[in-house]
């Protein structure tokens, strides 16, 4: 009996730390992760570093709360379809670890946090594009999952906004060059979704989303759109160049990079097999911060005397 109460004070503690661990686990820190990458990306190719350091922050904070809050809100809405697929039924809300209620006011709560932050921190014109994008993704993109293959396509433009937040954060505007970074963030979606809807295609249809995989089974379809949009993502990436961004050294980075997935999309649209899909996935997963180091050490070598 003497050892009960520190057993049970263990226990707490343990179903605490587990607890909190869902929380955290609600904002998709790895997936949000790249958002911010990109929001600081776009942040310092508009000379974000010329403002204090403190704008920096309340950026990425700012972004980082509305991100998690969105990526919150995003797995309430979605805890039914979650609990049929295999990649997603252990998430706390299909696994019933937290309430739903607790789920959607948490999300709520950080959105708000994130929104207050970006207007009295940074400016209005960024709290402005994180509402947009908070608003896109949860209800404009989330609902569409159930309606049509299309949502693939909306749900990029949320996705690519942190590229434009970010810009707006250091210029207090939305101008040419957060716009040419969204573009590229937009047509390095699509490759991206369109591997994984291949990969987890039988989850989907399962969970009765319509993706192209889904509703067109031979695969043709998915493999001929990721080529296209491929192709299309490497005249888009080399815009940087012609708004003064980078330099010819940067062009040489982009095309090496846009090659490489191109490969690999011809490679997955020619056998639309599991390895193909999943090295594409990984390719996808390399570009974007790759393309974004060179950018920024190409902007800078310009830049810095």
């Amino acid at each position: 009996m003497a050892q009960a109460a520190p057993y049970h004070a263990a226990s707490a503690h343990t179903a605490a730390r587990s607890r909190g661990a869902d929380f955290v686990s609600l904002t998709k820190p790895r997936l949000n992760s790249l958002v911010l990458v990109t929001s600081a990306t776009a942040y310092f190719l508009a000379d974000g570093h010329l403002l204090p350091w403190s704008t920096l922050f309340h950026t990425l904070m700012g972004t980082a709360l509305v991100a998690g809050g969105a990526s919150a809100l995003n797995q309430h809405w979605e805890r039914d379809t979650d609990r049929l697929m295999r990649r997603t039924r252990l998430r706390p809300l299909p696994d019933a670890r937290l309430h739903p209620q607790d789920a959607l006011w948490f999300g709520i709560a950080l959105s708000a946090a994130g929104l207050a932050q970006l207007t009295l921190g940074v400016n209005l014109v960024a709290a402005a594009v994180a509402a947009l994008t908070l608003l896109s993704y949860v209800l404009l993109y989330t609902p569409l999952k159930l309606k049509t293959s299309l949502s693939t396509v909306v749900g990029a433009v949320p996705g690519a906004l942190p590229a434009v937040l970010g810009w707006a954060a250091a210029t207090s505007s939305v101008s040419a060059g957060g716009w040419i970074l969204f573009g590229i963030v937009f047509m390095w979606q699509m490759p991206h979704f369109l591997a994984i809807a291949w990969l987890f295609r039988e989850d989907y249809a399962n969970a009765g989303f319509p993706l192209l995989p889904v509703i067109e089974p031979d695969g043709r379809s998915t493999g001929r759109q990721t080529v296209l949009y491929a192709a299309g993502l490497l005249p888009v990436s080399l815009l940087p160049m012609a708004v003064g961004m980078a330099s010819a050294y940067y062009v040489v980075g982009a095309i090496t990079l846009g090659a490489v997935l191109m490969v690999l999309s011809l490679e997955f649209a020619a056998s639309r097999s599991m390895p193909a899909a999943r090295r594409l996935f990984y390719g996808t997963i390399l570009y974007l911060p790759l393309l974004w180091i060179v950018l920024l050490a190409d902007h800078f070598r310009n830049v810095v005397p």
